[in-house]
């Protein structure tokens, strides 16, 4: 991973956290572009700023949500994209049980700063 994508992802992955733990839906959908495609924890996808703050608005309001990112793994495919994959652990102060999901993101640059145009969170249980 290089300096520059490790920095960039990093820096987004702080606000998404940030956004996650107030559940700021205004917040975290600034962090992705117009044209944004979101498959969260539900079947539906999401498109665009609008479909990103829908999603993050329709969650139930938790007391004290909070996301750890792990296993982070960044590759600028070109200058202005970045790959990022990572395991996502999700407390929700034991209003649910403890999860994990896997997550990928697609962040390009768009109005000269980066924004996640592709979200996925998928099972980490083998499917097949």
């Amino acid at each position: 991973m290089s300096s520059e994508a490790d920095a960039i992802v990093s820096a987004i992955i702080a606000k998404w956290c940030a956004g996650f733990a107030t559940l700021d839906a205004a917040a975290l959908s600034s962090l992705y572009a117009k044209n944004a495609f979101f498959f969260g924890s539900n079947p539906r996808l999401y498109r665009g700023r609008d479909g990103v703050a829908d999603y993050f608005n329709g969650l139930p309001r938790w007391r004290q949500p909070s996301a750890v990112f792990s296993e982070v793994r960044a590759a600028q495919a070109n200058p202005d994209l970045i790959n990022m994959a990572a395991i996502v652990s999700f407390d929700l102060a034991g209003e649910r049980a403890e999860f994990s999901v896997k997550m990928s993101w697609v962040i390009l640059r768009e109005d000269g700063d980066w924004k996640i145009v592709n979200h996925h969170a998928s099972s980490r249980a083998p499917l097949i």
